[in-house]
């Protein structure tokens, strides 16, 4: 018998904008093929990770144990999500993994403004 280790996403749980997108990904068809740990909540338990730095960028654990961040975790999670793989195979190239990568880049200083917003039009 063979045990194949999932992909890992580590999400702040506590970021009403973090909590809709991954809500998202693990509503579709092939998420319960990869591991949610909420670093607002669990300890990642990673000598690579920390929770302090896990709460303020998005990481995945890739199955062979690699740790992948920003833009190019969101292109690694999409390779791996079963209802995704066509975005990760298209962001992946090298032509067009730049425009994720900044746009990640772009909206991570912004994320609190962003958090704030979703807090008064969703609520707590």
């Amino acid at each position: 018998m063979t045990t194949t280790t999932p992909l890992t996403v580590y999400f702040d749980g506590s970021c009403p904008l973090c909590q809709r997108e991954i809500g998202y990904y693990r509503g579709k068809q092939g998420a319960d093929a990869i591991e949610w740990i909420d670093v607002s909540v669990d300890d990642p338990q990673s000598g690579d990770l920390s929770c302090d730095v896990a709460m303020k960028r998005f990481h995945v654990r890739k199955p062979d144990g690699e740790l992948i961040d920003g833009g190019a975790g969101f292109i690694t999670l999409w390779q791996h999500h079963e209802a995704f793989k066509s975005w990760g195979k298209f962001f992946a190239r090298r032509s067009f993994r730049w425009l994720i990568t900044l746009g990640y880049e772009i909206v991570l200083p912004i994320r609190p403004a962003i958090q704030w917003l979703f807090r008064r039009t969703i609520g707590d």
